[in-house]
């Protein structure tokens, strides 16, 4: 039976009232954006959670859709599905909305320091930050990407509606040259979502047909990883495209630099991952998915393993070292595809066990692992991947042939 407020679903019944804006004492605090806003939306939903004071840390007040983010940068899609609601229209008055940054976190005293002065004090905390993949965290590529399009370099650092507005143009019109396409090391940011070779392949091998690119055209997929996907299977199938389309595949390399020479001729700076040998690549186009680093204030908290992520039981989603800590999305370690499905899937199992802690009952949700993301084949042709724990296959895995009218449907349907 599905829980709804105490108001109901015509509205009747009494309001409760705003809570109180000097409060900074709470039952649960979420920390995140547009995902921990809906778990705290589904709590506010639910007739155990009507006595609890909760709060919600964002940094930002609205959040470009991740799943709409490729529609709508080449207009598969209107902007008006780019960005999320409001995270204060999104959370009913008697919990707080508080847009401002963590500064620190004691897990031990169960209290946050907040870039604005305040200091909130947590029975449970819930964590959903994301990381950190700001463009400065590759030398050159935040002054590379603002000198204009006419550059060829995008990054795929889904932050705010201009990156978006500016990215309209990528994988567009490569004419000659190579394009290079880039992802950071694991774990990161939407995960297996910013794999786009084969999208621009198709655009490319357009332009190829009609004369508009030159012999020497190429695309490059560059990663530090030893793999384009995690899940075995999906990486198997996505090593066989690129062959096929005459994609190369570097794997090992970290991006470390971009940079203009001497001639005005763009460099990327490679570190391979095994030996520490640096090279230098010269490229026309790019695509590049800033490397993904832990926030600050959870690595000196103790929260992260040595991967950078939050250290969560795998099952439960709550703290291995602190039990009144839960984590979700983006930001946990264990091995994983980190994508949106998998984010919206484990949403209710942090509802559910948050609820059971603060009732002193046994955390009995248990997350499966599933996640599900696009393969973009082409300018309107997917299929798609999906595993549980262990990366075993789920029911609807790579379901979709490659190419044909199920493909194009498939496409249709992300839309």
């Amino acid at each position: 039976m599905v829980q709804v407020g105490s108001r109901g679903f015509a509205g009747g019944g009494p309001k409760k009232p705003a809570i109180d804006a000097k409060l900074t004492d709470f039952d649960v605090v979420f920390v995140g954006g547009l995902n921990a806003a809906c778990v705290l939306k589904f709590m506010q939903s639910n007739d155990h959670a009507q006595d609890l004071k909760m709060a919600i840390v964002s940094s930002q007040g609205k959040f470009i859709e991740p799943l709409n983010y490729l529609m709508v940068s080449h207009f598969h899609l209107d902007k008006l599905s780019m960005e999320s609601p409001a995270i204060s229209a999104m959370v009913q008055n008697w919990s707080k909305a508080e847009l401002t940054s963590v500064n620190g976190l004691d897990p031990h005293s169960n209290s946050l320091s907040l870039e604005n002065g305040k200091t909130f004090t947590y029975k449970s905390l819930v964590l959903a930050p994301d990381f950190n993949n700001a463009k400065s965290n590759i030398k050159g590529l935040e002054e590379m990407a603002l000198s204009g399009p006419e550059n060829k370099v995008f990054v795929h650092s889904i932050d705010d509606k201009n990156t978006v507005d500016r990215n309209y143009w990528h994988g567009v019109g490569h004419t000659h040259g190579d394009f290079i396409c880039y992802s950071p090391q694991v774990p990161y940011n939407h995960e297996a979502s910013d794999f786009y070779a084969l999208y621009y392949e198709h655009f490319m091998r357009q332009d190829t047909m009609h004369g508009r690119n030159s012999a020497n055209v190429k695309i490059q997929f560059w990663t530090p990883n030893k793999f384009i996907y995690a899940f075995p299977y999906a990486n198997e199938v996505a090593l066989d495209e690129c062959h096929k389309r005459g994609i190369d595949v570097m794997l090992g390399w970290e991006m470390i630099e971009v940079k203009f020479n001497e001639i005005n001729q763009k460099i990327a700076v490679f570190k391979n991952v095994d030996t520490g040998e640096v090279i230098e690549k010269d490229f026309t186009s790019a695509a590049i998915n800033p490397t993904s680093k832990p926030h600050q204030w959870l690595s000196d908290a103790g929260m992260t393993d040595a991967s950078g992520g939050v250290d969560v039981n795998r099952y439960t989603l709550q703290h291995n070292a602190h039990e009144n800590v839960f984590a979700f999305g983006d930001c946990i370690a264990g091995e994983t595809t980190r994508t949106q499905h998998a984010a919206m899937s484990q949403a209710p199992i942090v509802k559910n066990n948050l609820l059971k802690f603060l009732q002193g009952k046994d955390c009995n949700g248990i997350w499966d692992g599933y996640s599900h993301w696009p393969l973009w084949l082409g300018h309107s042709y997917t299929t798609s991947f999906s595993h549980l724990h262990d990366f075993e296959p789920a029911q609807t895995n790579h379901s979709v042939p490659h190419y044909g009218i199920f493909s194009r449907l498939h496409f249709m349907y992300l839309k």
